[in-house]
């Protein structure tokens, strides 16, 4: 799976980003050890708090489908860079955390190593797992 590729499918799903109180749509595509890819967008929700993020919806999708293993997540938004949150950071760190992050904006790109976005991250080999 090309780099271009799979920010093509992270603009895709932010398509079905449902945001009617930031109006910040954003679309997730996670690429598993397998070559599976796994699309998320963010879901608002009147409670706040109950948001979901795009990069956690393609998460528990592909973790509910029985994937564990990734190796890269591509980000797209409008108007800043769509560098995952930090719940979002942690999440994905619980199960990936040398992922590369790919992050497409306004016709940008930027990459980063998931390690660098969440340095000294809290996972299960913190647990001693």
């Amino acid at each position: 799976m090309t780099d271009e590729k799979l920010l093509e499918l992270a603009l895709d799903a932010r398509k079905n980003a449902y945001v009617p109180y930031s109006g910040y749509a954003v679309g997730a595509a996670l690429l598993a050890e397998d070559g599976r890819v796994f699309t998320g967008c963010n879901v608002e929700n009147a409670a706040y708090g109950n948001t979901l993020c795009a990069e956690r919806t393609a998460l528990v999708k592909a973790v509910s489908e029985g994937c564990r293993r990734f190796i890269k997540i591509a980000i797209a938004s409008a108007g800043s860079a769509p560098y995952p949150c930090g719940a979002c950071r942690q999440s994905l760190y619980e199960f990936a955390p040398e992922l590369e992050v790919l992050v497409t904006w306004d016709g940008n790109v930027a990459r980063a190593p998931l390690g660098e976005l969440l340095p000294h991250g809290f996972g299960p080999s913190s647990l001693g797992k």
